[in-house]
């Protein structure tokens, strides 16, 4: 069961579209067809809203009452925009720091990243709309309510989020294991924003090439890898070391 605030139904879907609420995704039936279906995709048209097409037994699981093949989650928080929060922070003299969450998908791992992202200050996080983590009730508390305080920006993609700081003149530093240079080495003191990757896999090639410094945490025991989110605090608190606040 899926513990995130949900309508269902196809009209009462288009209805929260059309009155702007915030959704966090849209769960459909596969083989959904129909007049009033084309309707709730052309409602959808113009909106970064993620659509998941599913077996009619994962809508049955959520909930047993008439959703018509159509299940939306409602998000506790309303995303922000990287477009909007990055300005935002030259105009006002900031040196911005931000999060970028390349593919994480445990709520804990996620609430625990964002609690220690509010307690130091970050200024952002960011997370793509597909394959990743969302924010949810579960998320919310593990953060300890972190989550309704610190701006999370949900992206397109991570390779979108990454291009456009690049371009914003803030330095892109990834944690890897495959990097020689120490996490301390690294000058975290201009603009700059750290790039966790997911659980098993890490930071993706893709973005691994894209980001201006690779930086590894020294390991000594033989398990071979932190928990991300412990691999995050880290490294936020290198950031705030350097900076010196």
């Amino acid at each position: 069961m899926e513990k995130n605030d949900f309508i269902f139904g196809i009209r009462a879907v288009i209805e929260a579209i059309n009155a702007g609420k915030e959704i966090d995704r849209i769960l459909c039936k596969r083989d959904l067809q129909g007049d009033i279906a084309k309707e709730l995709f052309t409602a959808l048209r113009g909106t970064d809203i993620h659509v998941q097409r599913v077996p009619m037994e994962r809508l049955n699981r959520i909930t047993m009452k008439n959703h018509q093949g159509v299940i939306a989650f409602i998000s506790p928080i309303a995303y922000e925009k990287l477009e909007h929060i990055v300005p935002f922070l030259y105009e006002e003299g900031k040196n911005p720091f931000i999060v970028v969450l390349d593919g994480l998908t445990d709520v804990r791992n996620f609430g625990a990243i964002a609690r220690t992202c509010e307690c130091a200050g970050v200024d952002a996080i960011v997370i793509p709309q597909k394959n990743s983590v969302s924010v949810n009730a579960d998320a919310i508390k593990t953060s300890a309510g972190a989550l309704m305080r610190i701006p999370v920006c949900r992206e397109s993609s991570v390779k979108a989020a990454l291009t456009y700081l690049q371009q914003s003149g803030v330095k892109l530093v990834a944690a890897s294991e495959k990097a020689t240079i120490n996490y301390t080495e690294a000058d975290f003191t201009a603009p700059t924003a750290i790039v966790m990757g997911s659980e098993d896999m890490g930071v993706s090639s893709e973005c691994l090439r894209m980001c201006d410094e690779m930086v590894s945490i020294p390991q000594f025991g033989q398990i071979g890898s932190l928990n991300v989110s412990v691999a995050a605090g880290v490294m936020v608190y290198e950031v705030i070391r350097q900076r010196g606040l």
